[in-house]
Order: C-alpha cells, then structure tokens, then sequence
C-alpha cells in the first residue's frame, strides 16, 4: 500500500528489528521499513503492543510476538495459515503449536530459542572436568570448587553461576526451570490445575536461595538479562544462564565470548531436565494498512533465517562452539553435539491461562523472588502465592501433572 510520500511501507517494533536485513529488503523490493521502539521486557513490550493494537489506526503492520503472547493477543492477529501453508509444513509441529490459537495460526515460529546453560570451556578443562553438568548437584560443586580456585589466584568478584534473578519474566523461566525439574509441576497444569503449593516446587526455590552469596552474586537478585550477560563477558563466571537459537549458533561468532564458551541443557533435579521454551513469532495485525508489504517482509524474513541456518560452515581457522545435551531444534549441528539423555522443553502456562497470565506470572515472580531474598520463608511463599492464583484464574488446586513425552 502506498504511503504518505507516495512509496510502499511497512512498519514493524523493534523486537524484530535486524537493520541489515530490512534494508536489504528494502533495495530488493522498494518497499520501505519504519521501525519503532519496544521496552526491554517482555511483558512491558506485551502492554504497548496491546495498546497499539486496540488503537486499531496506530497498529504496526508486522510484529514480533513472544511465544506467551498468543492466548492474549489472537484476536488482533491475522490467520496467517492460508498464506503461509508451505512454510508452516515444513516446520515443527510443536513450535507451530505454541503459535496456534482456537486452529488460527496467528504467528510464524523466528528465531525461537530454549533457556541453556552457557559454560567456560577452558576453566572446566582447567580443573578436570570432560563435560558440563547435568544436575543441579553437579552444578553446585563444580561452580564451587572453580569459583574457590579463580579466586585463589586472585580473582576475589569471580563466581560459579549467573543468572536473572529480577522481578521479572526471565525469573519466571528460571524459576519454572528448577521446581519442574524436581517435580513441582508448571504452576498451571494442562488440566487447569494450579499445582505450585508442593514441597517439589517449596525444595527448588530454597535451594535457588542457597545460591545467594555462595556461588551466586548478591547482585543477582536484581539482574536482567544484560546484567547477567555483562558479567560473563568480563569473564567473571564459570556458568551463566542464557538463551540460544539455532540462528545465533550458526552465527556463533557473533556470541559473547564466543572462543570459550560451551552450551548445554539447563541442569536437572529429581525429576527431570527441562529448557523452558522461549523466542519470536512474526505476525500481521488484522488492522494493518500494508498487509502485502507485512507478508512480504514476514516470508523474507523467515526465507533468510532458513537461508543462514543451512550455511553451518564455521570461520577458516574456528570450530563450532562446544555443545552438549542440547535438544535438536536449537543444536548448530546435530553431529556435533554429544547426546545423553535429551531435555524436555516446556512452555510457561500461557497456553492455559490466556489473558490472566500477566497476572499469573507476576504473582509468580513475586512469590519466588520474596524467598530469594529472604523476606517469606518458601512454605509461605508457596501457600500464598496458591491463594492469589486460584483468584486470578478461578482455577482449583490440584497435583503437579507427569510430563508429556513432548514436556509441555
């Protein structure tokens, strides 16, 4: 559709924003890209887009949806399946799940991308360790023993683990992490259940609460993702808790610390060994001025990815970073990962909770990071938090679920 001075446009938040591709988009097709400001949570992004959204006239033309935001936004989304048929076929039918709704798929599956545990290659070989670990336990006493001996030599702000610990959305993915692998369950059952109040779930937030001041910063309560990706690159960490996609991987030089940096699945408790599921869709709002020209950057963009993704080959010179234990879909190079037993992925209970689910993860946020710091004791964190969901959602309080054989 043509714009004010006469060229073809389309507009898109910046959650989606890659400069060098929409520019050459731009020579490729003339049509030009605007591109506009998002916070930098998640869930501060989710309150302007639904505000773009209902005011129907100020709705960007393309969007980049987190993987929680389908239940809550759908209605204002266009049912990309009549579109994108040959795509959507060719993708995994899980990760096209995640962006389903009442049968509409209302977002194409970008750069997903599942919570990893990130690890310094040298500094394992250095004190004897031939692979990373795999339970939260291993954790434990390796970043121990590592963080002892930086500091011997004079490292004294070195420490074993970072991760986000804010009150925000990325302690709801770390969190969900650690009380489903021990068999706390996800908050919300598929069945509607609410399942947080069990002593699975109580064990895993204490022992989280442990790590503050012994291998974790004090810091670490209030630290975003930058926070914690700032401390890694200083090389200040032994273990660091992060996010990757197979996109990235394949540009694997692009990543913080690249020449020693290893990856594998977050740790495991009892139970299991979860990633929980994260990344983008691209969507189209129903109210778009430009609807074409969204598709036609929305395909280009998904045909680049695909594009970059076949070409695996690493820099003359440079191996692949390690990987270890990663699920397939995020791994750079199936034979280049050595495989125990595979991860579960699991998505957070946006699925069951649609529109209340802000609400649900904030109460949720809040109830973990008041015993990170000490302020409730775990059984009482747990017992509340019960409570005020059970208010939020109208839900009953049942038993964690078995995981499916998928995770979910």
């Amino acid at each position: 559709m043509a714009g004010n001075n006469g060229d073809q446009k389309t507009s898109v938040p910046s959650r989606v924003r890659q400069t060098g591709e929409t520019e050459r988009f731009a020579r490729e097709t003339g049509i030009r890209v605007e591109h506009s400001p998002l916070p930098e949570t998640s869930l501060a992004q989710l309150a302007l887009v639904q505000k773009l959204l209902r005011a129907h006239s100020a709705s960007p033309d393309l969007i980049g949806i987190d993987v929680i935001w389908p239940e809550i936004i759908d209605e204002y989304l266009l049912d990309l399946k009549p579109y994108f048929s040959s795509e959507i076929s060719s993708l995994d039918p899980d990760l096209i799940a995640s962006f389903t709704v009442k049968g509409k798929v209302v977002s194409i599956p970008y750069h997903m991308q599942i919570g990893v545990l990130a690890y310094r290659t040298d500094l394992l070989r250095k004190y004897g360790y031939t692979r990373p670990p795999s339970t939260w336990d291993e954790l434990e006493r390796m970043a121990v023993r590592i963080q002892a001996g930086e500091r011997a030599e004079g490292k004294k702000d070195f420490w074993g683990y970072v991760w986000q610990g804010a009150a925000a959305e990325g302690l709801t993915c770390n969190a969900l992490e650690w009380q489903v692998s021990q068999g706390g369950g996800r908050i919300i059952e598929k069945n509607k259940t609410i399942s947080v109040n069990n002593s699975a779930a109580i064990q895993s937030w204490q022992r989280a609460g442990r790590w503050i001041g012994w291998i974790s910063p004090p810091g670490v309560l209030s630290y975003t993702e930058a926070d914690a990706t700032n401390v890694w690159a200083s090389e200040r960490a032994a273990f660091w808790r992060t996010w990757e996609w197979k996109y990235r991987l394949a540009h694997w030089r692009e990543a913080t610390l690249p020449d020693l940096t290893g990856y594998t699945s977050v740790p495991g408790g009892a139970a299991a060994r979860v990633d929980v599921l994260g990344g983008t869709g691209l969507s189209v709002s129903r109210f778009s001025g430009h609807p074409q020209q969204a598709m036609a950057l929305l395909r280009f963009f998904i045909n680049d990815e695909l594009a970059s993704e076949r070409n695996l080959a690493p820099a003359p010179g440079h191996t692949q970073p390690e990987l270890y234990d990663l699920p397939w879909f995020v791994g750079a190079n199936a034979s280049s990962q050595k495989l125990g037993s595979p991860p579960r992925i699991i998505n957070r209970p946006s699925d069951v909770t649609g529109q209340a689910y802000d609400k649900v993860s904030q109460a949720y946020i809040q109830a973990v990071h008041s015993v990170l710091t000490h302020e409730r004791s775990a059984t009482d964190a747990a017992a509340l938090l019960e409570k005020e969901l059970v208010v939020i959602t109208g839900y009953k309080t049942g038993p964690p679920q078995p995981l499916t054989s998928g995770g979910n």
